[in-house]
């Protein structure tokens, strides 16, 4: 039994998994709306809300924390100085999933993440 047993697997190694949910958070604050599907959706909004929260801070110590799951550094850079000022006073709740359509090939449903204006 899986009881408190948080995050999903993927069926990938850990390694492959970490890599996985770093380059969707940096992808989503990059452009702002992706598509995948409704698992990784859902495991992405708890790393990209982590995430915003952590560099409200806007310190060193944020920044650090921020560089281990963002990265490429030009998206860092904007979540600090856009993504932050516009979540000040937001205490939650950065994104939204939608749904968008099936994929032809396996059948999985697809999303759009977005973050929330």
């Amino acid at each position: 039994m899986r009881h408190q047993k948080s995050g999903r697997k993927f069926g990938r190694p850990a390694a492959q998994r970490i890599a996985l949910t770093r380059n969707l958070v940096t992808a989503l604050l990059e452009h702002e709306r992706i598509e995948t599907t409704e698992a990784r959706a859902k495991e992405l909004r708890r790393w990209a809300e982590r995430v915003i929260t952590t560099a409200k801070a806007d310190d060193l110590q944020a920044r650090r924390l921020v560089a281990r799951t963002v990265t490429k550094r030009a998206v860092a850079v904007k979540l600090f100085s856009t993504y932050v000022a516009r979540y000040q006073d937001r205490p939650g709740g950065y994104t939204r999933i939608v749904p968008h359509r099936i994929r032809p090939g396996d059948g999985a449903p697809l999303v759009l993440v977005e973050l929330v204006e």
